[in-house]
């Protein structure tokens, strides 16, 4: 740890003398045109930033206003009158712990299907090809640019009469189980690499794992391993970036879905539902004006974003460095 600490510095070090040096040695044409560019490019990144956070920004300072504070004008970011009365209430109206508690075992328990299915499908096109597997990767890819839109009907009623080979009904006579208002939807597309976006996280795990050595694979064959037990034991510990990028990803993509909440369970009390009802739970008669149902509407959506917020701050790291992996290997 001691030596990679020294290296940096030592690198560090090293470029700022390198720095110092040409701007020493350069003319002042030279130099203008380096200030020029590092003074537009410090105010383009800071441009972006605001761009990007000043909604977020926004949402923070309305969620912890009194409602005196809307008619002050003096009042702009910092609010004059903290109080937690905004959060409290929209958690109450918007059924929050129960919908958030939904949304999490939905979006998580897809995620870890989609993960080992995924992986599984994508180590099988990078490592172990076969007749026809180019044109059959080229069908999974191609299903990320499908809209769910044009298949909405027969996946509605392939669940609301589900059957396998026609099993269930040849044994009950019933025309199939009815899986809505529930998970099982969710979950059995997920577990068959069949779900929402499935096609980029086979994608992302098939470009990760090209990118890895042909040599641990064949240690592991030469050690007696097999396929299964060289996937499990060598090639998925060294894809926890390419993990960490496909969790993030399906676990916000489902946690922000409503499209496929509304079609599978459209009784049931989830995060994304109540999040689009923002408008009917914090109606301007309901609560008292115009003004303040737009603080409590921004209220609301502050703490649809929060766990997600949370969760990328842990996992960014690993997010960029399997995005850069995975968009340069193959």
């Amino acid at each position: 740890m001691k030596t990679n600490v020294q290296l940096i510095k030592t690198s560090l070090n090293r470029r700022a003398f390198e720095l110092s040096k040409w701007l020493y040695e350069s003319n002042p044409v030279d130099k203008s045109k380096y200030w020029l560019w590092v003074l537009v490019r410090t105010v383009l990144i800071f441009g972006i930033c605001f761009v990007i956070l000043a909604p977020v920004l926004l949402k923070i300072s309305v969620a912890f206003k009194d409602q005196v504070d809307i008619f002050d004008s003096s009042v702009m970011w910092i609010p004059r009158h903290f109080t937690l009365d905004n959060i409290k209430l929209m958690i109450e109206r918007m059924d929050y712990w129960k919908a958030i508690t939904a949304t999490f075992t939905l979006s998580a328990g897809a995620s870890i299907l989609q993960l080992i299915s995924c992986a599984l499908a994508g180590y099988g096109f990078a490592r172990l090809p076969f007749r026809g597997s180019a044109i059959l990767f080229l069908l999974v890819i191609f299903t990320i640019v499908i809209p769910p839109q044009t298949i909405m009907a027969p996946t509605y009623l392939h669940f609301r009469f589900f059957d396998v080979f026609g099993l269930f009904h040849l044994f009950t006579g019933s025309a199939g189980i009815n899986l809505l208002e529930s998970y099982w939807p969710t979950f059995i597309s997920s577990a068959l690499a069949m779900g929402m976006k499935n096609g980029l996280y086979i994608f992302i795990f098939r470009q990760f794992f090209r990118g890895l050595p042909k040599e641990l694979e064949e240690a592991s064959y030469v050690d007696g391993a097999g396929i299964l037990r060289t996937f499990s034991k060598v090639m998925l510990p060294n894809a926890v970036p390419a993990i960490s990028t496909v969790f993030l990803f399906s676990f916000v993509w489902q946690w922000n879905d409503d499209y496929f909440v509304n079609i599978f369970m459209a009784n049931t009390v989830s995060l994304s539902r109540q999040l689009g009802m923002l408008t009917s739970i914090a109606r301007p008669e309901y609560v008292g004006g115009f003004a303040y149902a737009s603080m409590l509407i921004n209220t609301g959506a502050l703490l649809g974003i929060a766990p997600i917020f949370l969760l990328y701050l842990y996992a960014q790291k690993y997010f960029v460095e399997s995005v850069e992996r995975a968009g340069l290997v193959g």
